[in-house]
């Protein structure tokens, strides 16, 4: 089974790509970090507690006045975005918080799946790279965008309630799409994808279709069915992939430290 890697940032439409995979002619199952982050910290779990008991006392509107008192995101989200330093805190405590739990049921999700007989399945992660997921990933996807006004332009159309500081913090706290499609296409052909996305749907679906052609010469559907028929050896390969994926990112680490360096 081939685990895909979909990753971008805020506002670059990688979950516009995310639902035509999990659409025909591809029906991919989606793993949505998102989605399981909100399901977390819902109201009784023990991540909600967690944000309570951290946040609670210093953000006066973190709770929705609703039945259950569910987290007011927005308000969340205005505490943890942005670059200052008492934000990147909030935002690491936020994190150590949420990302154990979501790792957790992704990869009880993943384990279903490849029982199941699937292909490939997606592993949507907004900071698969920061999170270091990437290195469980056969084949990554970058939906990237060449300006990052681009993204401002879309996020304040998505969310007319946003201030222009308030989209700038969001795009920022995600690092430059730019810089991820480049790592991306570091990983070699067929192993890092990018999915341009500066123009219109139809030519994001197309972009789609480019992309998909060249994942799947390099992962037919039977090699999924010869790693289901055989667990000794869906196993050889999910610890070279990881092994593989280490060395491609040390590299990637060590390119960047002589580039800055020449700086």
């Amino acid at each position: 089974m081939l685990l895909l890697g979909l990753t971008g940032s805020i506002a670059t439409g990688k979950s516009t790509v995310s639902n035509l995979l999990r659409a025909p002619p591809y029906n991919l199952p989606i793993i949505d970090a998102d989605v399981i982050a909100r399901q977390v910290v819902e109201p009784g779990t023990k991540g909600y507690r967690k944000v309570v008991d951290y946040f609670g006392n210093t953000t006066p509107d973190l709770l929705l006045d609703e039945p259950n008192k569910p987290l007011n995101r927005a308000a969340l989200g205005r505490r943890v975005f942005g670059d200052s330093e008492e934000r990147k805190r909030d935002r690491a405590v936020l994190n150590s918080i949420v990302h154990p739990a979501v790792r957790m049921e992704m990869y009880k999700q993943l384990l279903r799946h490849y029982l199941s007989g699937c292909w490939a399945v997606v592993l949507d992660v907004p900071l698969l790279f920061e999170s270091q997921l990437d290195v469980l990933c056969g084949t990554v996807m970058v939906v990237a965008v060449s300006d990052p006004e681009i993204q401002m332009k879309r996020l304040r159309e998505r969310d007319s309630h946003l201030t222009e500081e308030d989209a700038r913090n969001r795009v920022l706290s995600q690092g430059d799409v730019r810089e991820k499609a480049r790592r991306c296409e570091a990983r070699g052909a067929g192993r890092g994808v990018v999915v341009w996305n500066d123009k219109g749907k139809e030519e994001l679906k197309v972009e789609v279709e480019r992309c998909m052609r060249e994942i799947q010469k390099g992962s037919p559907r039977w090699w999924a069915w010869l790693l289901l028929l055989v667990p000794p050896l869906a196993g050889l390969v999910g610890v070279w992939t990881y092994w593989r994926n280490l060395g491609v990112n040390k590299a990637w680490r060590e390119g960047e430290l002589r580039e800055k360096a020449k700086l």
